[in-house]
């Protein structure tokens, strides 16, 4: 997990940054806060310090009791200067909200307090979620301001529109969703990571599937399903954090990759399955996210069928293998298998359990994907992690902090596993 510094700074959004803050600590990260002394006009340093367990800095000149440590984190037998410490500590560096003042600052190199003093000592990212009025969002001095953090490669994490702070005002600049600013840290902290990081999963293998399949009607139409591969893409980036040797078998994705993950890339189920079969028996972990068609046309036309003259088409579709329950019957000791499965409707959950059984794993990540807001092609979920022992239920989220909550799970599972291999018999 990440040692995440939060800087607030004075604007009325500032309560937002104690969601951010406990939605950080519920994922596993290590906080610490420092406030503008302006920011403290909107909420109190107790707040923060209750939800991270850590004291909250507002001044240069203020001692740290621990010395620049983060929660779990011996503190250095000297006594640095905090700005210098804290900052060195941190894996990443997150302002929010960010008023037009401090980007300002920030971009113009100042350093009148800690939080800029800091930013200007950062050598890890660096990210900012700007929150402010619509009009100051939109002047010049203020987009060339963040014109200039973005050519450093500082993360901006654009602002939503909607209720500003002022009564009756409406417009671009509220500050985004707390699970988004989150999640934009979280990735920071996952693009600068060493290719092959120590950590608590270092030298575990493991193996995701990501995206949909797509089957062949002819040359250029498939069979295919709206899976995205976000949910699969953020369970391998969580898993490298971690020192994971992680490998993506990726079906038709689209999106950004992590340096430190291997892909494999395929099409349809076929290709997905002899990939997963060829990958499967090094794994440790197998994390199933993939979407895999599960009929496919029995005769795809090798060239593009033409409508004129059709009135209608049929097209006779057959069963894809089952590729999970095959790689179950095929586990050897050690490994761990979590199936996913989406789901529509009543009896979601018994399904899942179903599939549990059925398929000879040791967990299936269950989702609703009827839901408005979630499952394919959205950046949050809700799920619930079934298990032989029992049901965990993940609240809605973005899905960086799903995949983190998942791979506990599975910790847990493995914890369990080696406690039972060790019992006598």
């Amino acid at each position: 997990m990440a040692r995440i510094l939060l800087g607030v700074t004075a604007g009325i959004a500032a309560y937002k940054a104690v969601e951010i803050a406990r939605l950080a600590v519920l994922a596993g990260h290590a906080v610490r806060v420092i406030q503008t002394p302006a920011s403290q006009s909107f909420v109190g340093a107790a707040t923060f310090a209750a939800i991270t367990g850590a004291p909250v800095l507002t001044s240069e000149t203020e001692r740290d009791p621990v010395r620049g440590a983060f929660p779990g984190q011996e503190p250095p037998l000297h006594d640095p200067a905090s700005h210098l410490q804290l900052v060195h500590n941190a894996d990443v560096l997150l302002v929010a909200p960010a008023t037009a003042n401090t980007i300002a600052k920030l971009a113009h190199g100042m350093a009148d307090n800690l939080l800029t003093s800091a930013a200007l000592a950062a050598r890890c990212p660096v990210v900012v979620a700007p929150a402010m009025n619509h009009a100051m969002w939109e002047h010049a001095a203020t987009v060339a301001n963040l014109a200039t953090l973005s050519a450093r490669q500082v993360t901006i994490v654009d602002p939503g529109t909607g209720s500003l702070g002022t009564l009756g005002e409406w417009g671009v600049g509220r500050l985004a969703e707390p699970a988004q600013v989150l999640a934009a840290a979280e990735r920071a902290v996952a693009a600068s990571a060493p290719l092959h990081g120590s950590g608590p999963w270092d030298g575990r293998r493991v193996l995701v599937t990501a995206g949909g399949t797509r089957e062949p009607i002819d040359a250029v139409r498939y069979v295919g399903n709206r899976s995205s591969g976000h949910m699969g893409f953020a369970l391998a980036s969580a898993a490298a954090a971690l020192g994971a040797d992680v490998t993506v078998v990726a079906a038709n994705v689209a999106l950004p990759r992590d340096r430190r993950v291997r892909y494999v890339d395929v099409t349809t189920a076929a290709e997905l399955q002899d990939a997963c079969s060829a990958e499967f028996p090094a794994c440790h972990v197998l994390l199933m996210a993939a979407a895999v068609a599960d009929f496919r046309p029995t005769q795809p036309a090798d060239d593009k069928l033409k409508k004129a003259g059709r009135d209608t088409l049929t097209i006779n579709l057959q069963a894809t293998p089952d590729v999970l329950m095959g790689l179950a019957a095929r586990r050897g000791p050690g490994q761990t298998l979590v199936g996913f499965a989406a789901e529509t409707g009543n009896g979601a959950i018994a399904r899942g359990r179903e599939k549990l059984a059925g398929k000879g794993v040791d967990a299936v990540v269950v989702n609703d994907v009827a839901q408005a807001g979630i499952g394919f092609d959205s950046p949050d979920n809700e799920v619930t992690i079934v298990t032989h022992g029992g049901e965990e239920t993940v609240a809605r989220a973005a899905k960086d902090t799903i995949a983190t909550a998942i791979l506990r799970a599975v910790d847990s599972l493995r914890a369990h596993s080696e406690d039972a291999a060790a019992a006598p018999g």
